[in-house]
């Protein structure tokens, strides 16, 4: 691996841009095997650890509970392949898609939400307030409304409406290049637009299409199926190892446009692919749950401030949007049982004062 201190020094960096990637370097220990190496920081990795280990208490937790109870105990024997009678059909096909639904669902918007929240160097930069999930959502629900589309056919509807809504929001905000707020502003009045055209739509279709696509919007696990965990599964199998790949790229761009040059990174190549992987990532997530409100929002914040680290914590964030998903999810199906809530409302109803907060915070200190 290249010591980024001697690309900085020769790389014609700043004294500021030299002191920030010193400290990138600093962290973490370096691990190296057969000409392979890389760099682990260990707080991060420990945050994973308990966030992995939090995980799965609140995954057994919510399996266990519900109409029908069931021990852990139980609940472990079947997932490991020794189901009792009554536990086989209520783990194995309803609850255990439905948790691991939210698991893949949650890791993907905190990834896109972390990549794209460090791309544009602003908190308000995440997919769920730029629009991109919206642009997804609309390819989801023109594939639902006008083809009673298939879970394959919803996905690829998905990932199509957001790639589009990203390369729209991307042009209407260009202007002698991109700015942050340019592009946060943009895509906010592009999600209106396209919740607008969402809500047409819907007016124009089948009862029966309407209703599948109004709990779908909302952002619902209820009734999620092998076919949905089949394709996070393959949304993190894929696209997964790419942002973690792409992460190094990711924290020079931190140094700025033109450090990151010095340092040998292709800049425009790079930004295409980390958005590319970003949104591909928010639109599977979506196609599988519907656009549940603020996980990518918030899941970067938090795994930076876990992690203490200022660039952004990829994997850290997609721990912790799993568990912000799985541990709403709980909430929702209990706090009014038997009436169960889609999870969707209940991350917007802990995610809204957070934004309030930071919008509050962003006029204060002029970032706004």
């Amino acid at each position: 691996m290249t010591d980024l201190r001697d690309e900085v020094t020769s790389g014609a960096g700043t004294r500021h841009h030299t002191a920030a990637a010193h400290v990138l370097l600093l962290r973490g220990r370096v691990i190296r095997w057969s000409g392979f190496s890389v760099r682990l920081d260990v707080r991060s990795t420990s945050v994973c650890v308990v966030l992995c280990g939090l995980l799965v208490v609140v995954s057994l937790w919510s399996i266990s509970v519900g109409d029908f109870p069931i021990s852990i105990r139980d609940v472990i024997a079947t997932i490991l392949g020794n189901p009792t009678e009554d536990s086989e059909f209520i783990v194995g096909t309803l609850r255990l898609p439905r948790v691991l639904v939210g698991i893949g669902v949650g890791a993907t918007f905190g990834m896109s939400g972390a990549i794209f929240q460090s791309l544009v160097r602003n908190p308000l930069g995440s997919p769920d307030i730029i629009g991109f999930n919206a642009g997804a959502a609309l390819g989801a629900v023109t594939a639902i409304v006008w083809f009673d589309g298939s879970p394959t056919q919803v996905s690829a509807g998905a990932v199509a409406g957001g790639i589009i809504a990203a390369l729209a929001v991307y042009l209407l905000a260009w202007k002698r290049g991109v700015q942050a707020y340019r592009l946060v502003l943009v895509g906010i009045g592009a999600g209106f637009a396209v919740n607008a055209f969402i809500d047409y739509l819907i007016t124009r279709a089948e009862i029966n299409d309407v209703q599948r696509a109004t709990v779908w919007l909302t952002g619902s696990l209820n009734g999620r199926s092998w076919d949905e965990v089949r394709i996070v599964a393959v949304a993190l199998a894929v696209l997964g190892p790419l942002a973690i790949i792409m992460q190094r790229r990711l924290d020079r761009l931190d140094l700025g446009d033109d450090t990151a040059a010095a340092l040998g990174i292709n800049v425009a190549r790079s930004k295409l692919a980390l958005v590319l992987v970003a949104v591909c990532l928010a639109s599977l997530g979506v196609a599988a749950a519907g656009p549940i409100a603020f996980v990518a929002f918030v899941a970067g914040p938090i795994a930076r401030r876990l992690a203490n680290s200022p660039s952004a914590c990829i994997v850290p964030a997609a721990f912790v949007g799993a568990l912000v998903t799985v541990v709403a999810d709980l909430a929702a199906r209990r706090l009014l049982a038997p009436t169960e809530l889609p999870v969707g409302i209940m991350t917007a109803a802990l995610g809204a004062p957070y934004l309030l907060w930071l919008l509050a915070r962003q006029a204060r200190t002029g970032a706004l």
